[in-house]
């Protein structure tokens, strides 16, 4: 399947739908079968212990296999994550970005199913592994016919 959406629309996308996250996290780039995400970590990231906190990796992880499935079908905001797993599988290097590479594993009229590794910048042993399934809400021409 053809990208709906390229790396400069999706940062566009977070820019106006999602300003509360868009100076932290940003598409390094994306084609049919991988999306890059990058958080820019900074203090408000960190939990006692100087480390990347548990919620932040999954919020960026949740974020960037959003962003993967939308590049595939255009902008549908409503998409909502309806299920997910995530295994923490290291300390985040001290100091450095998070890098979340995703790929859609499944992705259907209704569901998608996305997988994500997150890494410190410039390391190669991955921080976390996640699997999310995302429903797709019905376009509009399909919520007419259910009426």
């Amino acid at each position: 399947m053809a990208l709906q959406m390229d790396r400069s629309r999706l940062n566009a996308f977070l820019d106006r739908v999602f300003p509360q996250v868009a100076d932290q996290l940003r598409v390094e780039s994306v084609d049919e079968h991988l999306l890059i995400a990058r958080l820019l970590v900074d203090d408000r990231h960190l939990r006692p212990g100087g480390t990347v906190s548990g919620p932040t990796i999954f919020a960026l992880a949740d974020v960037a296999i959003y962003l993967a499935i939308l590049a595939r079908i255009g902008e549908v905001a409503l998409a909502v994550t309806t299920n997910a797993s995530i295994d923490f599988m290291r300390k985040p290097a001290g100091g450095c970005d998070l890098l979340a590479e995703c790929r859609i594993l499944k992705l259907g009229r209704s569901l998608a199913v996305g997988e994500c590794l997150v890494f410190s910048a410039g390391r190669a042993d991955a921080v976390a592994r996640c699997s999310m399934t995302y429903s797709i809400p019905p376009k509009p021409a399909e919520n007419r016919a259910l009426e």
